[in-house]
């Protein structure tokens, strides 16, 4: 079993052409569709009194991304571009999140608070919330020809984490190595857990090495980073937690955090 259906979100930023090349490359191994959805934040013109849709600024941009996708997507089985043609962030936020779901995976892009925003910045976020679709981010830093040759597994035996792992099957079968990283309140609990998972991904053929940590250590997130980089991980694979209100207010905190300080390419689940 394969990708057969991909989608990768479109817009004027410049890390566009990043992603754009990611999917291009994951939807010619996987000789899958794939879908371009351009969506970006636009105001309407107004004249007088009167409002209209599209602007000849949004008209050029989704003209241009069209011609760059047909450019990029040439020689695939199948390659559609899409035009949410809405502006406003009520409506993308909407319109590509319902788009994703018919998608086995959805490639986007992490938002960028020092640059010029083209995209709601929560956009990533809802999507892996509530699109029900695994999420390939790709930080705004740095270049992502491939991925998943080297990817690292977060672990909490959660739901989310079980659905994370899932969803990266299709995409790390046939990885060089993969590391499983379990957290847990205890050093056994952590050390069983891993041990599950291993054989879990020996399974599908994935020879994985593991390592522990503590849940309760200060600065898991930072932790986790720290190891993809020391381990020269070209995917961190982990569950993604929205806040449901008290008391659990610090509920996706990790998420949160993780979608701000990314520094490799992060699949997403929930």
């Amino acid at each position: 079993m394969s990708l057969k259906n991909l989608m990768v979100h479109l817009d004027q930023s410049k890390r566009t052409a990043s992603r754009l090349e990611l999917a291009v490359s994951l939807a010619r191994q996987h000789q899958a569709r794939l879908v371009g959805v351009f969506g970006q934040l636009a105001p309407s013109q107004t004249v007088g009194m009167v409002s209209t849709w599209p602007t000849p600024a949004y008209t050029e941009a989704a003209e241009a991304s069209k011609a760059a996708f047909e450019k990029a997507a040439a020689g695939l089985p199948q390659a559609e571009w899409h035009d949410i043609n809405r502006g406003s962030e009520t409506e993308v936020l909407h319109h590509i999140t319902d788009l994703a779901r018919h998608a086995d995976l959805v490639v986007m892009g992490q938002h960028d608070e020092m640059a010029k925003s083209y995209a709601p910045a929560d956009l990533v976020e809802e999507v892996a919330l509530n699109s029900g679709r695994p999420v390939l981010i790709l930080p705004y830093v740095g270049t992502f020809a491939e991925v998943a040759k080297h990817p690292l597994i977060a672990w909490s035996n959660s739901r989310e984490a079980a659905r994370a792992l899932c969803d990266a099957l299709l995409l790390i079968e046939g990885c060089d190595k993969a590391t499983v990283l379990s957290f847990s309140v205890t050093a056994e609990e952590a050390r069983n857990n891993c041990d599950a998972v291993i054989r879990h991904l020996a399974c599908h053929g994935i020879q994985a090495d593991s390592e522990t940590m503590l849940a309760t250590e200060i600065g898991i997130m930072d932790m986790l980073l720290n190891r993809a980089a020391d381990l020269g991980s070209d995917l961190l694979v982990m569950g993604a937690q929205g806040h449901i209100g008290l008391p659990f207010v610090s509920r996706g905190a990790g998420t949160r955090y993780i979608l701000r300080h990314m520094t490799v390419p992060v699949l997403m689940s929930n």
